[in-house]
């Protein structure tokens, strides 16, 4: 299965890229597009009908301002998406969670906060990670090693101001 990245602008790219580089280290493959909700709807609809046939097991729909993008996508597929807000200049980004947080009835998008790429990465991972008990083992040895980051910097702390 493969995680796709979908950005209604190439600008969302320098935030989504930190969810391809997390997904990829879990050594799923990912597919990239740039598809608007507005200006490229027949893509979007083409895109997300076709995704599972594609080896598309999650969705990562980025989109700033109005961020439609995740809920077109959702309309059209049974794969789950996960909604990425991009911080846009308006309103910080707030608008973009807005919207993608405020799904119909029937239509769900999984959302990560405002330009968390590498949550919406993770999440997908764990997703794909409940039929595979390999992604599995590779996420509780992620959480291991972070709390072994922390307890190395705690350590540090400690030995500091002790």
């Amino acid at each position: 299965m493969k995680v796709a990245f979908v950005m209604g602008s190439d600008s969302d790219l320098p935030v989504v890229e930190k969810g391809i580089k997390t997904v990829k280290e879990f050594g799923i493959d990912v597919v990239v597009r740039v598809i608007s909700a507005h200006r490229t709807p027949q893509a979007a609809e083409e895109f997300a009908k076709n995704a599972e046939a594609n080896g598309i097991g999650v969705i990562v729909a980025a989109a700033g301002k109005a961020a439609h993008l995740g809920g077109v996508l959702a309309a059209y597929t049974t794969i789950p998406v996960i909604g990425l807000p991009i911080k846009s200049s308006t309103l910080d980004g707030l608008d973009s969670l807005l919207s993608i947080v405020q799904m119909p009835p029937g239509i769900p998008v999984a959302t990560v906060a405002i330009d968390g790429a590498e949550n919406a990465g993770i999440l997908a991972v764990q997703i794909l990670a409940l039929g595979n008990m390999e992604l599995k083992e590779k996420l509780k040895a992620h959480k291991a090693s972070m709390a072994e980051k922390v307890a190395s910097k705690d350590a540090a702390v400690v030995a500091k101001f002790s």
